[in-house]
């Protein structure tokens, strides 16, 4: 029992470690690639979603004056997918007794992780490449338009909970303290909501390296209980995204290198409400993940209360942690003020996830 519990140890965190060094080292080609070809926003935001003025926006952000590069994302799901394909590839090729035991690709576990890490990272992608674009044309200029990447992420999501419902006959979730309920097919609607909520909260990544500290403290969380749960493939990928978040941090922190953004964000999002599902602890995710509830609700809070109060704002700026920035606090201390939010939330809902 022992030796199993310690063969489980060394595949969750090996993986991890191996993840961060892959990072460190494809992340001079990708800067020099990203510096090389100017892949920075041209010009700052200058209305906000409601189509008013958007000064304290601009006096934050200035990206034209700037000019560090987006796509800064590539570093974490690149580093977790040559992970995963060396250790397989170690797995199935490697004549050492033991070595196929570090393969952590699996049906049941970490198929469709990897799925939607990858399709999620390709849309974001294609939306960093336009964006820093001066033109390229109708339909990608400035970016893919916001209703376009609801739709994609929508359809993400109905792959993924289709590949719950019937190849892996998946449509509970559980209750903490209370026992696993069926949703029956009222389960679909349900993981395509919960993931778009979910990258709702991608509007984290405003600050040097504040999704960064965000998503390793979230995925962390879930490594811990995914292991616990016996689930120790998931919990070895959920580890390799630390891993790699961990490398992209050590370059985003103040002054940025450059900016996660959608390409990260669509993956992480993305990924996150898989593997919240495959854990059925998908109801403490608001919990583990609650700065992301915090900047989306801070946003829609803003929004509606705009519309229904002539224009009037509950916050200076939305999402949240640009809020903090503009009554005075020095971004690096919103930053770390975060980190220490996301680790206490991720710790507590682990918590409630392993007792309930």
């Amino acid at each position: 029992m022992e030796s199993l519990l310690i063969i489980n140890v060394v595949k969750v965190i090996i993986p991890a470690v191996f993840s961060f060094f892959v990072g460190m080292i494809i992340t001079p080609f990708l800067t020099n690639f990203l510096y090389k070809h100017k892949m920075w926003k041209k010009k700052s935001v200058t209305l906000s979603s409601d189509g008013r003025p958007a000064t304290i926006s601009q006096r934050l952000h200035r990206d034209e004056e700037k000019k560090i590069p987006r796509m800064g994302g590539i570093i974490i799901w690149g580093s977790a997918l040559i992970t995963t394909l060396i250790f397989l590839i170690l797995s199935k090729y490697l004549p050492i007794e033991g070595v196929d035991k570090i393969n952590f690709l699996s049906r049941n576990q970490t198929w469709l992780t990897v799925f939607t890490l990858f399709v999620g990272a390709l849309i974001g992608l294609v939306d960093d490449w336009a964006v820093c674009q001066e033109k390229v044309g109708k339909y990608l200029g400035g970016g893919i338009s916001l209703k376009l990447r609801i739709g994609l992420i929508s359809l993400v999501g109905l792959v993924g909970a289709w590949w719950f419902y019937y190849k892996l006959d998946v449509s509970s979730i559980h209750i903490p303290f209370d026992g696993d309920i069926s949703l029956g097919l009222w389960f679909i609607p349900f993981f395509v909501a919960v993931m778009l909520a979910t990258y709702s909260g991608g509007v984290i990544d405003g600050i040097d390296g504040l999704s960064g500290g965000v998503f390793a403290s979230i995925f962390s969380g879930y490594s811990i209980i995914a292991f616990f749960q016996n689930q120790i493939d998931l919990a070895a990928f959920c580890a390799v995204i630390v891993g790699g978040t961990l490398a992209f941090l050590w370059f985003n922190i103040p002054p940025a290198r450059f900016f996660n953004t959608e390409t990260g964000i669509m993956a992480l999002t993305t990924t996150l409400t898989v593997v919240a599902f495959l854990t059925k602890e998908v109801l403490v995710l608001p919990i583990i993940a609650f700065p992301l509830v915090a900047a989306s609700a801070s946003s829609q809070i803003q929004l509606l209360s705009k519309k229904f109060r002539n224009g009037k704002k509950i916050f200076l700026v939305a999402p949240i942690h640009h809020h903090f920035e503009a009554i005075g606090w020095p971004s690096y201390k919103v930053t770390m003020r975060f980190w220490i939010i996301a680790i206490v939330c991720s710790l507590l809902g682990t918590v409630i996830a392993l007792i309930g």
